[in-house]
């Protein structure tokens, strides 16, 4: 196995460029897991930690860009504000020392179903910052997982940084594991609420092939709370509607039966996140002052 140690960013994506199958690494947290454990026996692994701007983020006016390579515990300090849903995921990352070490990259990179930062990505609506010697793209989060431990990603590009739209409303972020610490999720479930265009954005991980959204569940909501008046009165949501938003989230998923969990239980895991999630982020809502005159 040889190592590449670019130190810039166009000396890693010229190395990416001509070995294609060198597989990136910052934080390291699951590509030396796989090669410990003999999993994985990459011919060049690309390391990456003498790139700093990988490490470094940017608020704009609507969204904020995320390096590839800024660790959980910064998104935990920094970022609670703009990106409450992926902070409340970050929190759940394994240990603090992993904490200071991986990043949403890497993530990305590994496309693990089990991920924790997808869930709270397809909530917020994120998109990916994908880089080659030929140019620069964004592809939109819900297009970027395309199969078990597989990405939208061509061989010769690069993650360089992530672009996630700033809450305009709660987010909320929920997992269920086998311990309260250093655990692969059974499953998790993401949900942010957007004031702005009257809609809900869910994001389901460990529960399918791929993380996914909830479109049907979201379709649903979205229309029980504009054709209700929700948005403007700030009324509890009646449990009806919550119970079968539920039942629209937990019929969304394709688990399977593993060490972890059954597909049996992941569901109705999932059923039960969406229910509380919804109650927790539309309490938040009711609560923030952000409803119209006669709100409760």
């Amino acid at each position: 196995m040889d190592f590449l140690r670019p130190a810039s960013w166009e000396e890693a994506l010229a190395a990416k460029a001509e070995h294609p199958t060198a597989v990136p690494i910052a934080g390291g947290t699951d590509v030396m897991v796989e090669i410990n454990f003999d999993h994985r026996r990459p011919e060049y692994l690309l390391d990456l930690n003498r790139i700093g701007e990988l490490s470094e983020w940017e608020v704009g006016h609507e969204s904020v860009r995320l390096g590839a390579s800024v660790p959980y515990s910064s998104i935990m300090e920094h970022l609670r504000t703009e990106l409450p849903g992926l902070a409340l995921a970050s929190h759940t990352v394994a240990s603090p020392q992993i904490r200071n070490r991986g990043g949403v990259g890497g993530n990305l990179g590994t496309a693990s179903p089990a991920g924790d930062a997808h869930p709270a990505l397809l909530a917020a609506g994120a998109e990916v910052e994908a880089e080659s010697v030929r140019g620069t793209r964004l592809i939109p989060i819900d297009a970027f997982y395309t199969g078990v431990k597989r990405n939208a990603l061509a061989p010769d590009e690069l993650i360089r940084a992530v672009h996630i739209r700033k809450a305009d409303g709660p987010q909320q972020y929920s997992k269920v594991g086998t311990r309260n610490a250093m655990v692969i999720a059974v499953c998790a479930f993401g949900l942010a609420l957007h004031p702005e265009t009257r809609t809900v954005r869910t994001g389901i991980g460990s529960a399918a092939p791929t993380p996914i959204r909830a479109k049907e569940a979201e379709e649903f909501l979205n229309a029980a709370l504009e054709e209700g008046g929700f948005w403007e009165s700030g009324k509890i949501i009646t449990p009806a509607i919550a119970k079968q938003f539920a039942a629209l989230a937990s019929g969304a998923c394709n688990p399977i039966d593993d060490v972890r969990g059954t597909a049996k239980y992941r569901r109705h895991a999932v059923g039960i996140m969406a229910r509380r999630t919804l109650g927790w982020t539309w309490e938040q809502y009711r609560g923030a002052g952000r409803t119209l005159e006669g709100a409760a």
